[in-house]
């Protein structure tokens, strides 16, 4: 069995102080991929970066203070990748993958945007660019028989179902007609399987994030933006896939629930 995480932590080092590092004293998990880092490596609380029976990666964005990613494994990878090969993105915190045995394991914090603004451009071009990556992604790992699987923030909600006040935000960056229709490229056309949708295909949710402000969290009013994407013999070993949400609001350490899935492989 492989389980795997995901979590952005809305800043490692506030969150550290919030009950993270509890967090992960206690997961069964065995790979966990984290975004939002906001931290070099040499920021990362200590309690985080050194903990036995753990190596952990760190690929900071060159903004300080902003973006980043890190995947936390039990077993140490045998293969590190920064970046997808975009002169753009690469310096931006954004995507990290690791080889462990016979699976690659990526986390991946795809940027939000912002309708009508630069923000919203940035996306697109990213959006563009890794799609063009996944393709490429899935036929070295189809060359090499791995599995893969991309964890991660990607920012947008792929249906209805995966937000409570869809009908709300349909002019809203994360639920944009043309950020729906590149998902369903991802899965219709490159070929990779939403894992938790796979085994939960009836929804509402599960949700993985919901806004500080009012009482979103309390009236379960989120989104689905946290996924695992896989390559589809991972995603039909799939058996399980938890939102570890948080039992009140007050104990959350995020703005983002931990979204973990257990594969038979």
């Amino acid at each position: 069995m492989l389980t795997v995480t995901t979590a952005n932590v809305n800043g490692i080092r506030a969150a550290a102080r919030k009950g993270f590092v509890e967090w992960l004293s206690d997961t069964t998990a065995d790979v966990v991929c984290l975004q939002e880092v906001r931290a070099t490596d040499e920021q990362v609380p200590v309690e985080v970066r050194d903990v036995d029976g753990w190596h952990m990666i760190v690929a900071p964005a060159a903004d300080k203070g902003r973006a980043g990613v890190a995947v936390l494994s039990r077993e140490t990878p045998a293969r590190v990748q920064v970046g997808f090969g975009s002169e753009e993105f690469d310096v931006s915190g954004r995507y990290l993958e690791v080889d462990l045995p016979g699976v690659t394991v990526a986390s991946l914090y795809l940027p939000s945007g912002e309708t009508g603004t630069p923000r919203q451009d940035q996306k697109e071009r990213f959006m563009a660019e890794f799609a063009e990556y996944l393709v490429a992604l899935r036929k070295r790992a189809e060359a090499d028989n791995r599995h893969v699987v991309i964890c991660g923030d990607w920012n947008i909600a792929h249906q209805e179902i995966d937000l409570k006040n869809w009908k709300a935000n349909k002019k809203t960056a994360g639920f944009l007609p043309e950020e729906r229709e590149w998902m369903t490229r991802v899965f219709d056309d490159i070929g990779y399987v939403d894992v938790a949708r796979r085994l939960h295909p009836e929804g509402p949710g599960p949700y993985s994030w919901w806004s500080y402000r009012g009482r979103a969290f309390d009236n379960d009013a989120g989104w689905r933006i946290d996924y695992h994407i896989a390559t589809p013999g991972l995603a039909e070993a799939a058996k399980t896939a938890v939102v570890e949400r948080a039992a009140t609001h007050d104990a959350r350490w995020s703005d983002h629930a931990p979204v973990t899935v257990t594969y038979a492989v």
